[in-house]
């Protein structure tokens, strides 16, 4: 009896601990951005995909040398963006943004973004992961 009461005891207290462990989605801003790589990218809207489980912007940024770089933008699923008051309506393609955001880990021009600023100064926020992207905290520090 005094082996099933401990037995009992300790398969309740793993559960509990368990169950306060937060559920997290298929990765964390972590585990493919760096917080240490913000950037500022400015340029031409090329391609809008408002797709789950994450939306993505598509930008033409031309270097200082005069190449141009294809950069990919993840941003929030689509709800997240609407209700920022995204659509694909608002970012028509060859539109000129600038954009704040994290590199990817990896060192590919792909980032997750904060927000996208139109050229009359309007932002609107990805609502993705990364720090501050549904408008609370600080914009990443500007490259």
């Amino acid at each position: 009896m005094r082996i099933t009461r401990t037995l009992v005891g300790v398969m309740v207290g793993v559960s509990l601990l368990l169950v306060s462990v937060p559920v997290r989605a298929h990765h964390a801003f972590a585990a493919a951005f760096d917080d240490k790589k913000p950037f500022t990218l400015q340029g031409t809207v090329t391609k809008v995909e408002l797709v789950n489980p994450h939306s993505w912007l598509w930008v033409d940024v031309k270097g200082t040398d005069g190449t141009v770089t294809n950069w990919g933008i993840e941003g929030g699923p689509p709800t997240n963006l609407f209700r920022n008051g995204f659509t694909k309506a608002s970012l028509p393609v060859g539109t000129e943004i600038k954009l704040f955001g994290y590199q990817a880990k990896s060192g590919e021009n792909k980032g997750v973004g904060v927000f996208v600023e139109y050229p009359d100064g309007r932002k609107v926020f990805m609502g993705g992961s990364a720090p501050g992207a549904n408008g609370a905290g600080a914009a990443p520090a500007q490259k």
